[in-house]
């Protein structure tokens, strides 16, 4: 069997001599991994870098075989970001987490319209850039069945000066409601409402509370009981730790 798609490379690892594995987010067949022969030679390995969109062809006897891709590259996102480091660690933390996340052959084009915006609009301030991520975090969630209601206030159903959100039921809270609770609430920062630009540490919020709920419904519980951490399933991907990390150094 054949079919043809738009991709956006996720991920690609060494298999045999000279072979990769590919994994891409594609318009119509979701997260899908290929085998691509010579994928990791000189003139290939520049069409396999995470980020990169790629018009691919894939091929298998069989549909749950792994198959075989043969790729076209579209646009070298990754290439256009190598000299700047905030933008190129938004890109890997998106393909990484979007490649340890999604099911495999699950369609999500929404999701994949978001992650293709995401990459194309890198061109943007540190800040500006480093809120699109979490606002694509925020479409993840929603994406995988896991979305935050941040319309209205859980408590008093107010829909102005929502500052939580609620760690047990991912609803907003206002800030009259949450007083008593502030320290066991997650904080909610004004631009995830449209609230005007972000700042350094609303960009913090906002990673601490997508990756609050992305561990909680999708890590946590794919982890083995007794792991200790690392670069296992059932972890935050690396690349969205460094992500956390650099921003943690912008200026406010």
């Amino acid at each position: 069997m054949e079919w043809s798609d738009d991709g956006i490379v996720l991920g690609a690892r060494l298999y045999g001599e000279g072979a990769v594995i590919v994994n891409l987010i594609t318009r119509g067949h979701g997260r899908h991994a290929g085998l691509v022969r010579g994928g990791s030679g000189v003139r290939a390995r520049g069409i396999y870098e995470p980020g990169n969109r790629v018009r691919a062809v894939w091929r298998a006897r069989l549909a749950e075989h792994l198959g075989h891709y043969t790729c076209e590259l579209v646009e070298a996102c990754a290439a256009r970001h190598f000299d700047d480091p905030l933008r190129l660690a938004v890109l890997s933390a998106a393909t990484a987490v979007a490649e340890a996340v999604l099911p495999e052959r699950e369609p999500h084009s929404g999701l994949y319209e978001s992650l293709q915006r995401l990459l194309l609009d890198l061109d943007a301030t540190d800040n500006e850039n480093a809120a699109a991520y979490v606002r694509w975090e925020v479409e993840l969630l929603a994406e995988l069945g896991f979305g935050l209601d941040l319309g209205a206030c859980t408590v008093t159903g107010a829909t102005e000066d929502l500052v939580y959100v609620s760690p047990r039921s991912g609803r907003a809270v206002s800030r009259d409601a949450g007083a008593p609770y502030g320290e066991r609430l997650l904080r909610l920062p004004a631009f995830l409402l449209g609230g005007g630009p972000a700042d350094r540490s609303d960009i913090r919020a906002g990673l601490k509370l997508t990756g609050f709920f992305l561990d909680r419904y999708v890590f946590a519980p794919a982890r083995p009981a007794g792991d200790l951490g690392g670069e296992r399933a059932g972890h935050t991907p690396p690349a969205r730790d460094r992500l956390v990390a650099r921003i943690g150094r912008l200026n406010a």
